[in-house]
């Protein structure tokens, strides 16, 4: 069984940072691809940053020189350094490999 466990969200100003993370178990870590996704009050669902198991990594052109994503494939754990943030940002912010998401994680920009 495959599983996925964001931690991390929470209320930040505009400027700061939070650092996300994505838990997995039941899958081969180090071998496969992760990606975080977000969505917005009324809005898709979209992409923000990828990593695949060779550590090739993408980003939208939102976040680009913004986000981070990087792995620990000791802790099978997925993380996502959040700098700069802005009102745009806020969105619930889920975990996904293969078929299979996180609940999601809130991510609230405010002042």
């Amino acid at each position: 069984q495959v599983h996925l466990v964001e931690s991390g969200g929470g209320l930040v100003q505009p400027g700061g940072s939070l650092r996300l993370s994505c838990t997995t178990s039941g899958i081969i870590f180090s071998s496969y691809a992760v990606d975080w996704y977000r969505q917005a009050p009324g809005k898709q669902r979209e992409l923000v940053a990828g990593i695949t198991g060779d550590d090739i990594t993408s980003y939208s052109d939102s976040v680009k020189g913004r986000f981070t994503i990087s792995r620990d494939n000791a802790k099978k754990t997925v993380y996502l350094q959040m700098n700069s943030l802005t009102p745009e940002d806020t969105a619930d912010y889920y975990c996904h490999h293969d078929l299979f998401w996180g609940q999601g994680t809130q991510v609230t920009v405010s002042s």
